[in-house]
């Protein structure tokens, strides 16, 4: 056949004219369709054919704004946990006080470093308007240095609330000043509030029930401070050679698995693999790690009961008397118990002294030992690394005694830190001892009560 023009081939005909069926369906469609639904069909096809065109283009703008109308609904659901966190402090505020009575007095000790510096702004936007709400007397009093809320509680005067804005750090450190002080029997039985401002919160599970809102975190957190439900906890008494003794409310951990985590944020860019990329990391410097120590052990004591909630009535003037008397010629003599020690050489990959906080239904008054064994692989090493996580997890083959007081003997040389609360320590010979039931802290009724669900 005879090309049109030379080099091209011949048109091809459409497709309704080359098959007469087509046409006539097109020209009836035609037909059917009004002329502004023409239009509309007409822009939809365009819109289609554009984003088939530029498909890159669109599958970009299809994530944009899908991860920005999941940020803007997240912020909505922010905001609608504070107007209700808020209502609900309302009421309280409501209440009507006496003549006589006056407000309830809260002195906060706010680390605005916490959080990496979000800690101010989150106090700001989910805790204060709870608490000015409530009609609570706030005072707030923010830390610019590391160390400065020891100092703060050591000249801070009494009040009806302390309020710990922070992490584990703040909290040990204001922890830390309250106990050293000359009047701490009374001090400490104020009632504390932890409000969970901080990159690590690892008490916060023990009174507030666990979630990953950080909004509803800190003010349910907030809100369980003016219910007023408390409830008791032990505290670890640390006491090295030459310093002061240092308080703690969870562990002690003395270990190889203390020191990869100590270097977990150096591996941020790996992202979720960064907890086993350290504990590999760690494994290759050194292998085994193994840290030897001598540990003496105190038998744990039992648990007297509470005190009742409501006194018991007075005797009479007679009964008085005679007892006055009779501890008068005949005074009771206590003799003190000679301590008796059980000493144990370890040799462990970690050992770690905690309280038992997070059972506080427990039958004695004991701390617990655990050792992590020697003989660890690598890959176990590695495995069991989510105790940087969360400290409390243990390896099955780790072996764990009930103490009252423990005395660790370390080396001289090498003996690398402690981990304190997650707070860093030169590791020395120290001596751990509970104080059982030494604080009150503000918890909510709904965590309590799982944590005696739990220990029933």
């Amino acid at each position: 056949p005879a090309w049109p023009r030379r080099g091209c081939p011949p048109a091809v005909p459409p497709l309704r004219d080359s098959c007469p069926a087509v046409g006539e369906a097109e020209s009836a469609c035609r037909r059917a369709c009004k002329p502004g639904e023409r239009g509309v069909m007409a822009r939809v096809m365009r819109v289609f054919r554009t984003l088939r065109n530029h498909w890159k283009k669109s599958t970009l703008a299809a994530c944009v704004l899908s991860y920005g109308g999941h940020w803007l609904y997240g912020k909505h659901c922010d905001n609608v946990l504070r107007r209700e966190a808020c209502q609900e402090a309302r009421e309280f505020g409501r209440q009507l006080i006496g003549p006589t009575e006056r407000l309830k007095k809260a002195t906060i000790i706010l680390n605005p470093a916490a959080c990496s510096g979000k800690a101010n702004s989150l106090f700001e936007k989910n805790s204060a308007p709870i608490l000015h709400l409530a009609g609570v007397e706030v005072k707030v009093v923010k830390t610019d240095y590391e160390g400065q809320a020891k100092k703060l509680m050591e000249l801070m005067d009494q009040t009806d609330m302390l309020i710990v804005a922070g992490g584990d750090g703040t909290l040990q450190e204001v922890i830390t000043g309250l106990l050293r002080r000359a009047d701490q029997e009374v001090f400490s039985q104020t009632p504390i509030g932890f409000i969970p401002l901080g990159s690590q919160n690892s008490l916060s599970r023990s009174l507030h029930s666990v979630t990953d809102n950080k909004v509803k975190h800190i003010t349910t957190a907030t809100l369980s401070i003016l219910k007023g439900e408390t409830m008791s906890l032990d505290v670890l008494q640390i006491k090295g050679e030459r310093e002061l003794p240092v308080f703690a409310l969870l562990s002690l951990r003395w270990g190889a698995f203390r020191d990869a985590a100590a270097t977990i944020s150096k591996y941020w860019y790996l992202g979720p693999l960064k907890t086993q990329a350290a504990h590999w990391f760690s494994s290759l410097k050194a292998w085994p790690q193994v840290h030897q120590a001598s540990l003496s052990i105190l038998p744990p004591m039992p648990r007297p009961p509470d005190e009742p909630l409501h006194k018991p009535p007075r005797p009479g003037l007679l009964s008085r008397i005679v007892l006055r008397l009779k501890n008068y010629w005949d005074p009771p003599v206590e003799a003190p118990e000679p301590e008796r020690w059980q000493e144990k050489e370890v040799s462990a990959v970690e050992l770690s002294v905690s309280t038992h906080n997070k059972n506080p239904a427990q039958a004695k008054d004991s701390l617990l030992v655990c050792i992590e064994p020697e003989n660890f692989t690598m890959g176990q090493f590695i495995t069991v690394g989510s105790k940087a996580e969360d400290p409390s997890v243990r390896s099955p083959s780790s072996e764990q005694l009930e103490a009252g007081a423990c005395r660790l003997h370390l080396p001289q040389e090498g003996a690398g830190f402690y981990n304190i609360d997650n707070e860093e320590y030169e590791a020395t010979s120290a001596e751990v001892r509970l104080l059982p039931r030494k604080l009150r802290f503000f918890c909510s009724a709904e965590r309590r009560a799982e944590l005696l669900a739990q220990a029933a």
